[in-house]
């Protein structure tokens, strides 16, 4: 059997987004093959950027035949965009849409059969990216950020409360036009971290990269949008199949929204797998839950149209 790093060739891309560009990984599936080929747009989670796992996404996707592109948010990684660390979600789901738009553009991709992947926070960005984008041909949400105030109560009270000041101290920076004050993506309970549950900061770890040092820190003004936002809301509006790839014991994104949620999906499916938010990254979760990604993709969109 061919690995799938032997059967994916994967280059360095840049697209346009906003006043600057987004950093990617192209994958191009081995052999190549008659007319153009579906794709698959990958986007990461909470601070996260594209070499904390979503390579190995990619690849499998890549292997089974798809046209595939992990890219990084502006601010993070190796993409433009000043400040560095700026987690804005609305400039989020526009890098998104450029994406889309530049995959759709490659002579290699079939524009009308581009199908989306976003796992944690990235998760909800494509509950909301394939609600408003009806040619999206497919959608993926992994272990999905879907109900902000459920998230934000994953937080105990001390920690909520140091990361409420840091909020406040960089929203004032921001009007006073001095640097972003940041706070930690993830940390040990009781301290101030946007995700601080029992496994968060060791799940964290275990995705980061060992030849590249990628900072753990975001802008903290996100922590006052987070509670409002409701990406699971859009399900509903939903008309592509959707994928929800729900962690049991998630301590990050609480199941219990995404799962009401996904049931409002018209073509919604669920796939549950008892392990925690940042298991499904690795190991045998991660070889159960790619395997189902794609056999949802080769039900709906299948390499060989028709």
């Amino acid at each position: 059997m061919t690995s799938p790093a032997a059967s994916a060739a994967r280059t360095d891309v840049r697209f346009p987004s906003g006043e600057t560009t987004c950093a990617a990984w192209l994958y191009a599936p081995a052999g190549g093959g008659d007319g153009p080929r579906p794709a698959v747009v990958l986007g990461h989670g909470l601070g996260a950027v594209k070499e904390m796992g979503l390579d190995a996404y990619a690849r499998r996707f890549a292997a089974a035949g798809y046209v595939a592109l992990a890219f990084d948010y502006r601010h993070f990684g190796e993409s433009g965009g000043e400040p560095r660390q700026l987690l804005d979600p609305a400039r989020q789901l526009d890098d998104w849409a450029a994406a889309l738009a530049y995959v759709r553009g490659l002579p290699q991709v079939d524009a009308d059969r581009v199908a989306i992947f976003g796992s944690s926070f990235g998760g909800g960005h494509a509950i909301v990216m394939a609600a408003r984008d009806r040619r999206v041909a497919a959608a993926i949400a992994q272990c999905p950020f879907t109900l902000g105030i459920r998230s934000a109560m994953t937080i105990d009270p001390k920690g909520t409360v140091g990361v409420t000041v840091r909020a406040l101290r960089d929203v004032a920076a921001r009007v006073l036009g001095r640097p972003p004050v940041r706070v930690a993506l993830a940390g040990a309970p009781g301290t101030p971290a946007l995700m601080n549950a029992p496994d968060a900061l060791a799940g964290y770890t275990a995705l980061m990269p060992d030849d590249r040092e990628v900072a753990g820190e975001v802008a903290a003004r996100v922590a006052l949008q987070i509670p409002l936002m409701r990406p699971g809301a859009k399900a509903k509006d939903v008309r592509c199949p959707i994928l929800f790839c729900v962690c049991d014991k998630d301590t990050v994104a609480p199941v219990g929204p995404t799962l009401k949620y996904a049931a409002q999906a018209p073509r919604g499916e669920v796939v549950r797998y008892p392990v925690g938010h940042f298991d499904i990254y690795l190991g045998e979760p991660f070889e159960r839950a790619v395997a189902d990604q794609v056999a949802f993709l080769q039900r709906h969109v299948p390499v060989a149209a028709g």
